[in-house]
């Protein structure tokens, strides 16, 4: 398992069967204009279950959720002062990514 850090910044709340132990940081903001970043394999790993019973996790292999945090995963959230996730702000804000 790698333990480089993957900085990932997308429109929602995911979790994905490829990115499982993939030390996934990952970064959305909400439709209200608040930004959440989480642990993606913390997050699964704390509802393994959850997500392997779920149809759509199955069948397509993720789970979305667009409007928020899932209240399941509000306790993986980070912190947003670490300097690799402000490297993924500033480079999206510049046009980078």
């Amino acid at each position: 398992m790698s333990k480089e850090i993957n900085n990932i910044t997308t429109k929602r709340f995911v979790i994905r069967k490829t990115l499982i132990g993939k030390n996934a940081i990952i970064t959305f903001t909400n439709k209200k204009g608040e930004t959440c970043t989480y642990d993606h394999d913390q997050v699964y790993n704390d509802n393994k279950d959850k997500f392997d019973n779920m149809n759509c996790f199955n069948k397509y292999g993720s789970y979305t959720c667009t409007n928020n945090l899932p209240v399941f995963a509000r306790n993986t959230e980070v912190e947003d002062d670490s300097p690799a996730i402000e490297e993924v702000f500033t480079q999206e804000f510049n046009g980078y990514v």
